[in-house]
């Protein structure tokens, strides 16, 4: 029996070696080059994507479909960027606009705490807090929060976006920074106010000291912030792009990663563009604030 079996294989040998054969001789046998029909492919789609014409014309081609908001389709999923970014803003957006809320709340008060206490001890732990806040980087921080609220304490989920809790993680690691800033410049303009002689006058008329300083210091003191309060907005968009890949958050910044690592040029484009417009209205409108707040801008 077991010669018999090793009769058998002995004979499947030479049937093995002959198909090899027929196989690897197969793509010289069959008319035509695969190489050739590659490159034919290759270029063909260069030409439906418009690369072979000069950099001016591709240029010129891009300007008249972004004019009719079309930022083109693409290369990996095949539909429009537009119809991909505007499914992907809202929640950046409200990543963003969360980011920020928690940014001002901490900033102005930190600020206000070490203005009123200066050189004293809280004075001394907020600008501390500040400084770390500045120097954590936010992925890292992200990591810690979720280690420490998601799989220790199991109070938050650590990603996606399908509740409301979804969103305080990555809320208050991105705005931790910016509250950082804020805080900073808040303490320095706070102090800079309260110094001036309105302040000292109304403390003079016997006006409370909470008055003092929430209606005539802080509200004075929040005039030089309206500028870096709107660049610390934009500056949210772009940190957006970590802090949503660390926490599967589904925005443009993740989808820009997606994009990058995919080299989908067309969304590239896209996002940066889609970005930088959000950069510049969020300047128009601090500039119209910033005229609002101060009456000496409007008639400058």
């Amino acid at each position: 029996m077991h010669r018999y079996i090793a009769q058998r294989l002995l004979h499947l040998v030479p049937v093995l070696l002959s198909v090899s054969i027929l196989v690897f001789l197969m793509i010289h046998l069959v008319p035509g080059d695969p190489v050739q029909v590659m490159l034919q492919d290759y270029a063909q789609l260069r030409h439906a994507l418009g690369l072979d014409r000069p950099l001016p014309v591709q240029y010129g081609i891009f300007l008249r479909n972004l004019a009719r908001g079309d930022l083109g389709r693409s290369i990996r999923t095949g539909r429009p960027v537009a119809a991909e970014i505007a499914l992907r803003l809202p929640y950046t957006l409200r990543l963003t606009a969360a980011s920020m809320a928690v940014a001002i709340a901490l900033g102005l008060a930190l600020g206000t705490l070490a203005a009123v206490h200066h050189r004293r001890l809280l004075d001394y732990a907020a600008t501390a807090s500040a400084l770390a806040g500045i120097s954590l980087p936010s992925f890292w921080f992200g990591l810690v929060m979720i280690l420490i609220f998601s799989y220790y304490l199991r109070w938050l989920p650590p990603a996606g976006a399908d509740t409301a809790g979804s969103l305080v993680l990555p809320a208050v690691t991105l705005g931790t920074e910016a509250a950082s800033i804020i805080a900073r410049l808040c303490r320095s303009s706070l102090l800079e106010v309260l110094r001036q002689e309105f302040i000292r006058t109304a403390r003079a008329k016997g006006a409370a000291d909470a008055r003092v300083l929430y209606r005539h210091g802080l509200r004075n003191a929040l005039i030089p912030m309206l500028s870096i309060v709107g660049l610390q907005f934009a500056g949210l968009l772009g940190g957006a792009v970590i802090v949503e890949s660390v926490f599967g958050w589904p925005g443009i910044g993740r989808l820009a990663v997606d994009a990058i690592m995919n080299r989908d040029i067309p969304v590239i484009q896209g996002v940066v563009l889609v970005a930088a417009a959000i950069f510049v209205a969020v300047n128009l409108g601090v500039d119209l604030l910033y005229a609002v707040a101060d009456p000496r801008i409007r008639y400058s």
